[in-house]
């Protein structure tokens, strides 16, 4: 009997490929490519970086305490609150939410994009993306839609997300990669400019703003630090699944970008529509002019379901931990499936105000930058309290079991993993803060003015939360076990 209890608990085990293409999925993005494209040969460089300082730590540090915790609800409001206390807790997984949504106009802002896409002819599809008010309703539309059928239920949200992934991301990624390599082994023009050497020049702080946007590429690999007790022999199957996962999508983020320089000059690159422009160029080269609506079609079905992955995601987390206490009951209720509604529909409202943005910003591209290093600069706090609660951990909790553990003995390993990641983080977020030379974002003053002080009100809200919580507010039906410190309290 007991044998059986036990390959029960067991179960199905994730193979090392199975966990490194989900890993490639929860991760990659084609929106982003047109920001990096920019640097010709260069970009290969920050995308090697960015992987060696940011996502492969993140995910090794998230694997560790994941997996620690495995068998506790509240992910990163777990990992930092038993390091640090509830209250900065509370602002981790408050902007692991935030950020998301702040982030959604953004993606939606690509979607319009691809929408503007479907039609026949090129000038005419270019000049319907850049108006402002086409660009505003189609973002709230989908954006709407998109809440509408979280509020259905995980099953909805799930299949949608699934197919979305495969015909909005990853088809279309190998489409434009073998694009660009037939393009240039058949005789296609070069418009890369390949006197750029592989090594930047780091001295010109402006123009690493639009690099430091790949950390955002490769933010979310936290997540997949879940499923680190889901494969046979996670000391040794984890990381290798995470090197694999973390090659190909280095891979697919580097040939997919010069794909795109090799078809549009620097010059001409737009983030947010030169993706679709890299795509036309191709087909008309070929003589594939009706796969543009096609390719059109499946970017923007792809934009639905990373957003549905997204809206069902972190909302649920923060849910979670506002029926333990943290949250007014207003925020806890939810409609007859058990969908966290009035969370949602609370983001909506502040995703609805962000996007009216556009009447102040001077062109769509520059609402796009804007919002998009807003969403880095509050991720990246996350990302620092995260980094440095796993070092705090090994000696606040020593003897808590970790199943997956970084270094088989002594602290060196996660000291020098959780210390590169926290310092690539820091440089990313100090990045941040400086107007990309590249695009023209309008008035300095407006530019700092919605980053700083967007950073600070986003910080000082769940402080003022935590502050005014009550005793009423901990749903009795709530199951969420105390933290380490809270039961030695006791």
């Amino acid at each position: 009997m007991e044998q059986n209890k036990k390959n029960i608990s067991v179960g199905f085990k994730l193979s090392v490929m199975t966990l490194a293409i989900m890993n490639v999925t929860a991760v990659v993005s084609l929106r982003g490519l047109t920001s990096e494209a920019v640097y010709g040969l260069s970009s290969a460089f920050y995308y090697l970086f960015a992987a060696i300082v940011f996502l492969i730590p993140t995910a090794m540090v998230a694997a560790e305490l994941a997996a620690m915790f495995s068998d506790k609800q509240g992910g990163v409001f777990r990992w930092v609150g038993e390091a640090f206390g509830a209250r900065t807790g509370f602002l981790a997984i408050w902007l692991q939410w935030i950020e998301s949504t702040i982030w959604y106009p953004t993606v939606l802002t690509f979607g319009a994009v691809s929408i503007a896409f479907i039609g026949m002819d090129s000038a005419t599809d270019a000049s319907l993306a850049s108006n402002k008010l086409f660009t505003l309703i189609i973002v709230l539309a989908i954006y709407w839609i998109a809440t509408w059928i979280a509020m259905r239920g995980l099953s909805w949200v799930g299949k949608i997300s699934k197919w979305g992934g495969m015909i909005g991301t990853i088809i279309p990624a190998a489409i434009l990669i073998v694009l660009g390599i037939v393009y240039i082994s058949t005789g296609g023009e070069n418009q890369m400019d390949m006197k750029q050497g592989f090594f930047p020049d780091l001295t010109k702080l402006d123009n690493l703003v639009l690099a430091s946007s790949i950390f955002l590429f490769y933010a979310g690999m936290e997540m997949m630090g879940v499923h680190v007790m889901d494969v046979k022999n996670p000391s040794r199957n984890y990381p290798k699944a995470i090197l694999i996962g973390s090659l190909i999508t280095v891979a697919i983020f580097i040939l997919g970008t010069f794909a795109l320089g090799f078809i549009i000059p620097a010059k001409d690159i737009s983030l947010t529509q030169s993706l679709l422009i890299g795509f036309d160029n191709y087909f008309t080269h070929f003589h594939l002019h009706w796969a543009s609506p096609v390719i059109a079609i499946a970017l923007t079905f792809g934009v639905l379901a990373g957003v549905l992955t997204w809206v069902a995601g972190p909302s649920k987390g923060i849910f979670t931990v506002g029926k333990a206490g943290y949250l007014p009951p207003f925020f806890q209720r939810t409609n007859r499936r058990g969908v966290q509604r009035n969370i949602l529909l609370v983001q909506g409202a502040i995703v609805t105000l962000l996007s009216l943005l556009f009447v102040v910003m001077p062109s769509v591209q520059s609402f796009y930058q804007i919002l998009s290093q807003l969403t880095i600069l509050l991720y990246l706090i996350m990302y620092l309290l995260m980094f440095a609660a796993a070092i705090r951990l090994r000696y606040k909790l020593p003897n808590l079991a970790r199943p997956f553990r970084l270094g088989k003995g002594g602290n060196g390993l996660m000291w020098l993993i959780g210390s590169v990641g926290f310092l690539g983080s820091l440089m990313a977020f100090v990045l941040s803060f400086i107007p990309p030379s590249q695009i023209a974002t309008g008035s300095s003053r407006v530019w700092y003015s919605v980053l700083i002080i967007g950073c600070i009100v986003m910080v000082v809200i769940p402080y003022i939360i935590y502050a005014m919580r009550r005793p009423s507010w901990r749903d009795p039906k709530a199951e969420f076990a105390p933290f380490t410190w809270e039961k030695r309290n006791l």
